[in-house]
């Protein structure tokens, strides 16, 4: 094993000036474990994607299965496996009958660049409408509809005829209409530090879209599985999307993403041009088997029903003068200080103290809690305790 900081920062590409600079030999789990043995409470489930612990015994075993099996054979969409069928009727049991069509991908942003071609594919429309404040990704096009011009000036030129709105905000709905191929947004806003709309806003959007002919498109990348109270984000509102992203938890620790629609919008992409959308390692059956057996423990060990008191018992625990704000859904949390610097402190105090919590990329005045769903009332209190701790050392 190498755990050199030097390799680390010089042969592997930088995200920021700043990493976290974790050495991580194992994990299991709500921990990491560094080589030293020191333990480190998950607060973030690696960003939203550890939902149901690290290594969860039930995901480690279809992961093998399928290992003895084969792993990679075809590119997307030609062979038949096993693992992508199951992981299709599953999906299709699982969400409303308008979404009974999966198309298995890389990643979160490569699910929403599927999910704007298919938009554009089935109106024949190019205007795309997203909301400010947003965070679809990091490739062009999902760039493009991110709402943050920080991290979108030095890549420009991006996609023509986006526009943006304000999320929340009914008096901007008039800006859709029979130009606009798609509205694209997060049910739930992620990044810009857990922003939730009203029922009324997203039941209106709902309705302008179908009342144009617009294709809706729900980011459930972050606030997918269960990570709200419910298995889908939107089903707290009453609407159904035209077509539903999801990534981050869905696979359980591998990387897969999927966007979903109906099959008569979906097979769309099959011709004029034939291969419309196309991934070579989207659908891998490892993905795939991980992904199926994370959605199958959520189901069957009822994680989504005790979403919601967790998230009432950080709330009680997470009590301090200095918090200007907590919004929460389900397991969910932006907590809100004056500054970023605060922030930044006790974010890094609370890690000396044993506890990972991090930062919003766009609304750096927050630290995210978003832990598996997993973890119990005692790791729920000892980690508060530290959080607290680390927010007094700061004051």
């Amino acid at each position: 094993m190498d755990f050199s900081t030097d390799i680390f920062l010089n042969n592997l590409a930088q995200t920021s000036p700043a990493p976290f600079l974790l050495p991580i030999e194992r994990a299991e789990g709500i921990y990491l474990y560094t080589p030293d043995g020191k333990r480190y409470t998950d607060l973030i489930s690696g960003i939203g994607v550890s939902a149901i612990g690290h290594r969860h015994p039930r995901v480690v075993q279809a992961i093998k299965d399928q290992l003895d099996k084969h792993l990679h054979v075809m590119v997307y969409g030609e062979y038949i496996q096993s693992a992508s069928n199951l992981l299709a009727k599953k999906l299709a049991e699982v969400l409303p009958p308008s979404l009974n069509c999966s198309y298995f991908v890389n990643s979160g942003t490569e699910a929403n660049e599927g999910a704007l071609k298919l938009a554009k594919r089935v109106t024949g429309r190019r205007e795309i409408i997203s909301c400010r404040k947003s965070y679809h990704g990091s490739t062009h096009g999902s760039l493009s509809v991110s709402g943050n011009e920080v991290k979108k000036s030095a890549f420009r030129p991006l996609l023509p005829g986006v526009r943006f709105m304000e999320f929340g905000n009914l008096a901007d709905l008039h800006m859709i209409s029979e130009k606009t191929a798609c509205v694209i947004m997060e049910t739930i806003q992620g990044d810009a530090g857990v922003r939730i709309p009203s029922k009324q806003y997203l039941q209106a959007v709902r309705k302008k879209c179908s009342d144009t002919g617009t294709i809706l498109i729900l980011d459930e990348i972050q606030c997918g599985m269960g990570r709200t109270g419910k298995l889908f984000a939107f089903e707290h509102f009453d609407i159904v999307p035209d077509i539903l992203t999801v990534a981050k938890a869905f696979g359980g620790g591998l990387p897969i993403g999927a966007f979903i629609a109906d099959k008569k919008l979906m097979e769309t992409l099959t011709y004029e041009p034939m291969l419309g959308h196309i991934t070579t390692f989207g659908g891998n059956p490892v993905c795939c088997a991980s992904a199926l057996a994370t959605l199958n423990v959520i189901l069957d060990e009822h994680l989504v029903d005790e979403v919601e008191r967790k998230g009432q018992l950080f709330e009680r625990y997470l009590k301090h003068e200095s918090i200007k704000e907590v919004r929460r859904i389900g397991l969910l949390f932006a907590v809100d200080f004056d500054t970023a610097d605060r922030v930044s402190a006790i974010v890094n105090e609370a890690k000396a103290g044993g506890v990972i919590c991090y930062w919003f990329l766009s609304h750096p005045y927050s630290f995210r809690i978003a832990p598996p769903l997993t973890i119990t009332d005692d790791q729920i209190r000892e980690s508060c305790e530290v959080i607290v701790r680390a927010i007094e050392k700061t004051s």
